[in-house]
């Protein structure tokens, strides 16, 4: 059943890929002209993933709790790609702060600009904040909802890593409320490999928190329910996210 699973999530795998090429290709003209044609070509490619999902190889996806529509920065824990798909997916304009590494990528790198990505070089963790926040309030005319990644970086289930300053420094330079956002679905489509578990990924938007505070308080607020949530979403997967 194994190998059938794994093959299953192959196909799958393979044929997102394809169609990311084909919507990308579509609605090129329409992204090119106006914004909203590349926003509505990801929104396009992030259902048919969740599409595909659910019957090539059993795993559903569920959105809980209230995707912000106005201006904010959306603080999550991220386990792998799909939490990224569901975000964006739930959220009417979305961006990102990203990679640099990922603009050389054919089209991918294009659509990440045009809806309004910010690229970051992480070699320098000042620099890299100094100029995060500069992008992010150059481009305060492109409204949207700010994704983050507190951790930097995709975290296992299980696994503890430090939340990084940077997201206290845009809440605070923004001035804008977070609204963070927990997980399970690393449990379901890994950080690296094939196959794909059956069974039901969350992600769930939390009560916001209201710009203002000072970034320490932030920081530890925003780890604590982000944190704590993540794991009784786990739990409630069947996942003992501290185990003795």
């Amino acid at each position: 059943m194994k190998a059938i699973q794994w093959l299953r999530s192959l196909v799958f795998i393979g044929q997102i890929y394809v169609a990311m090429l084909v919507i990308a290709v579509i609605y090129l003209p329409w992204a090119i002209a106006d914004r909203r044609g590349a926003v509505a070509a990801c929104h396009a490619w992030c259902r048919w993933v969740r599409w595909t999902l659910a019957w090539m190889t059993g795993l559903r996806t569920e959105v809980r709790g209230t995707p912000p529509q106005d201006e904010v920065v959306i603080a999550a824990k991220h386990q792998s790609f799909l939490d990224i798909i569901l975000i964006y997916g739930a959220v009417p304009r979305g961006k990102f702060i990203m990679k640099r590494e990922l603009l050389w990528a054919p089209l991918l790198g294009q659509y990440a600009l045009r809806i309004g990505c910010i690229p970051v070089n992480r070699g320098k963790r000042t620099q890299a904040i100094r100029k995060m926040v500069a992008d992010v309030a150059a481009g305060r005319d492109d409204p949207g909802q700010l994704i983050i990644y507190p951790q930097g970086t995709r975290i296992a289930p299980g696994v503890k890593a430090p939340y990084k300053v940077g997201s206290g420094v845009l809440y605070t330079e923004l001035r804008q409320d977070c609204v963070p956002v927990a997980c399970n679905v690393g449990l379901f489509w890994p950080k690296r490999g094939i196959l794909r578990k059956p069974g039901v990924a969350v992600i769930e938007f939390l009560p916001r928190i209201p710009s203002g505070k000072p970034v320490s308080a932030f920081m530890a607020e925003l780890e604590q329910v982000v944190e704590a949530r993540s794991n009784a979403l786990m739990a409630e997967a069947g996942f003992d996210p501290n185990p003795r």
